[in-house]
């Protein structure tokens, strides 16, 4: 039997409140737009700042599309589940806080339930290439999503490693 995390659930719950259930759907201007989060780009590292309950995502504006949507998903953990200036606190609450951003930003990137309905390669480097295509994300973070996937999917992880050369959407999740 397969479980998911308090992370993917919520990652769900999220992107399908906001009418997001395909890869392609993922947008950061969008997201930040439904959420009603201010974006900006700008020539410093990639941060949130809160004024007056309200959060505004700065993106370093040099970064590659992949990049960009990596350290969106980052930030907007910060934006969604943490407040106050990292500037106050202690350095393990800090630590503890970037731990739960990285989480977070890898599930947010590629959302199980959208990887749940992927017919993946078997070959693990075919599947993290195909990932990384399908998610805008780089390939390191491709394969990084694809084995934290495997070693926390068991039933998932079987199918992929004894599966066929497929790629696209598993038959019951294609349009009719």
């Amino acid at each position: 039997m397969s479980y998911t995390t308090y992370t993917e659930d919520f990652i769900e719950n999220l992107y399908t409140h906001l009418g997001i259930f395909l890869p392609n759907q993922l947008d950061l201007k969008e997201i930040t737009f439904r959420l009603d989060i201010q974006l900006y780009y700008w020539k410093n590292p990639s941060q949130v700042l809160f004024y007056n309950d309200k959060a505004y995502i700065f993106l370093y504006e040099n970064l590659s599309k992949q990049q960009m949507w990596q350290e969106f998903c980052h930030e907007l953990c910060h934006a969604l589940w943490h407040s106050g200036s990292q500037k106050v606190m202690p350095y393990y609450w800090i630590q503890y806080q970037e731990w739960k951003a990285d989480n977070f930003m890898l599930h947010a990137c590629v959302p199980t339930f959208m990887l749940k309905k992927l017919l993946l390669p078997s070959e693990i480097n075919k599947a993290a290439q195909f990932i990384s295509e399908q998610f805008n994300v780089e390939p390191e973070l491709a394969y990084k999503r694809l084995q934290h996937y495997s070693d926390n999917h068991y039933e998932e992880r079987y199918a992929l490693l004894e599966g066929g050369n497929h790629i696209g959407l598993r038959k019951e999740y294609r349009k009719k």
